[in-house]
């Protein structure tokens, strides 16, 4: 058991200050004071006397084993450690594909996910990547989602050089696919979309919204913070009723925070914007005849960068910052029953920070990965 006292908890919503008690991977009591007797249990104590607790950062967008690649051999990404995510506060992730589904799998995707669950983090993943037909495991998108339990949804780009300019109807088969087998599943069910820099933007989907009856909640746009064009049309998306995800360090005039305080001045909910570190990925500039330019890999650290940035010079509250990387997330992930929220039944994944937002504690199923600031587990091969 692990016991941590007198910590202001922020669940996204500020409690004040309370105990947590955690048995096994689960937060069992949340309460003023809890009584343990020290004779009778054997428990681990934490104080959190000017610490505050926020729930585990949920990264739905992660190259796990690196993304990369579109200049040749040597600028393939490398691969997430399991460090990388402790550091930086992740306790959930999604690890998809990208560009690359040839020298990349998905078998040797779900191979990483499963490394970082052992490890002891939640880790999902999404079948799929850039190109279609869709690389999968099963040979089918289907049954992937529903027979994996790992599988929240499916990667695919459009509007993008890189993009496999599908037809429409194509498009709306593999919709929905998704959707029904996410329903099968009971399960997100989600089709990710890599949104590039193309003037098609978000029209394809758009029209498949006005000729088909598919939810728009099954169709997630990432990347949509890439330019004005798209993020006007991200806007749009959210006036329907959709999710959007907005890329951490995309560009500075774009960044997620200034992107929701737009958002705000015209009156659109923001409970459906999450935003993504992109984390191991490559960022990539090409020039006007499509030669590369410039390409590099999008860092982990963004997400909580980010966060702290939105607190510090953009003055969001602790509360509203948080939701963007757990509440939100975990309800477009459908798995806030037990993720996203510091709650009683729910997955003990929880972060101390200092009062400066330094990053302090980890905790992730039930099990302390960093204190005070040293990080505690490490992946199986880091030194």
């Amino acid at each position: 058991m692990l016991l941590i006292r007198n910590v202001d908890i922020y669940e996204p919503n500020f409690l004040g200050k309370k105990d947590i008690l955690i048995c096994g991977e689960k937060i069992e009591i949340i309460s003023d004071h809890i009584n343990i007797s020290p004779e009778k249990l054997n428990y681990t104590e934490i104080d959190g006397k000017d610490l505050l607790a926020t729930p585990g950062f949920i990264d739905q967008h992660v190259h796990v084993t690196g993304g990369g690649g579109e200049g040749g051999f040597h600028t393939r990404a490398p691969e997430a450690t399991f460090s990388d995510f402790i550091k930086f506060g992740i306790t959930t992730t999604v690890g998809l594909l990208g560009t690359d589904d040839v020298t990349r799998s998905v078998e040797n995707l779900y191979a990483k996910v499963s490394t970082l669950n052992e490890e002891g983090i939640t880790a999902y993943m999404l079948t799929g990547a850039y190109g279609y037909p869709s690389p999968t495991i099963t040979g089918s998108i289907k049954k992937d989602i529903i027979f994996i339990k790992e599988i929240l949804g499916l990667k695919l780009a459009i509007s993008d050089h890189r993009a496999p300019n599908i037809s429409l109807e194509e498009l709306i088969k593999i919709v929905s696919d998704v959707r029904v087998a996410g329903m099968l599943s009971g399960k997100a069910g989600i089709l990710t979309l890599h949104m590039g820099d193309a003037r098609s933007g978000l029209s394809p989907i758009f029209e498949i919204l006005e000729k088909t009856a598919i939810p728009i909640t099954t169709i997630r746009p990432t990347h949509v913070n890439r330019n004005k064009y798209l993020l006007e049309e991200g806007f749009e998306f959210l006036k329907l009723g959709g999710f959007v995800d907005y890329t951490c360090k995309i560009s500075k005039d774009f960044s997620p925070g200034n992107c929701i305080l737009e958002a705000k001045k015209r009156g659109i909910l923001t409970n459906r914007i999450t935003f993504s570190s992109d984390g191991q990925g490559s960022w990539s500039k090409y020039d006007k005849d499509g030669k590369l330019i410039k390409i590099g890999v999008s860092e982990i650290s963004n997400l909580y960068d980010e966060w702290k940035m939105m607190i510090e010079e953009l003055k969001f509250s602790i509360e509203e910052a948080l939701t963007y990387i757990t509440s939100n997330v975990a309800k477009a992930l459908k798995i806030d029953h037990k993720k996203g929220f510091i709650k009683e039944n729910y997955d003990a994944d929880i972060l101390l920070f200092n009062k400066n937002l330094q990053l302090n504690t980890v905790i992730s199923k039930g099990h302390i990965m960093m204190k005070n600031g040293v990080i505690l587990a490490k992946g199986t091969y880091e030194k």
